[in-house]
């Protein structure tokens, strides 16, 4: 079974294109077969969407996993003096999202091919924002954590959506072993929201 989080998904393209609003503002979303949740933006990305604040340092914000968009490109709209990087694996999820910023008309948003944080080298971010692929595995998902300390700006911000029952225990629990705080910022429907600094 071919996932999302592969690189090039093996399915057949059948475009889909769709309305939704996140933070007060209608966005046009095409999707497609072999991307993660291609009929309507998840219910934890929602979460994560409205519950993140920006913190208060200078920098850009980075969205680990990007898939077609909607963290990167929400949080871009809403920030708009910020510049928003997105990165994932899946070719066609990338190309979607590009698709994306364009028909929403978001300009201050770049997307990038990168196995989590591989090709972003170069840069620090104020905050980076993550719903993981749980089914990619624990151990990719706390790799993940991993190179986003690395990534951060001191006093930058992780923010992290995960199920209870997807491992939010054993999430929180390695969080702790990498950030010097910890915050549950909000739960909903078995989804926690983790600000980790």
């Amino acid at each position: 079974m071919d996932q999302y989080f592969s690189q090039s998904p093996d399915v057949e393209s059948n475009p889909q294109t769709w309305v939704y609003e996140l933070r007060g503002r209608k966005f046009t979303f095409t999707t497609d077969n072999g991307v993660f949740s291609k009929s309507e933006v998840d219910f934890g990305s929602r979460v994560l969407i409205e519950a993140f604040d920006m913190p208060d340092i200078k920098g850009p914000i980075l969205d680990i996993g990007c898939g077609y968009g909607p963290i990167s490109l929400s949080l871009a709209a809403a920030y708009p003096e910020r510049s928003v990087v997105g990165v994932d694996v899946n070719g066609r999820a990338l190309e979607l999202a590009k698709k994306n910023a364009e028909q929403n008309s978001v300009k201050n948003v770049s997307f990038k091919e990168s196995d989590i944080l591989a090709k972003i080298t170069d840069q620090r971010f104020a905050a980076i924002l993550t719903n993981p692929p749980i089914r990619a595995g624990k151990q990719v998902v706390h790799q993940m954590f991993e190179e986003a300390k690395e990534a951060l700006m001191p006093n930058g911000e992780l923010w992290v959506v995960i199920q209870k029952k997807q491992g939010a225990p054993s999430a929180k629990k390695k969080l702790a072993e990498l950030f010097a705080e910890v915050e549950v910022v909000t739960k909903a429907k078995g989804y926690f929201i983790f600000c980790a600094k």
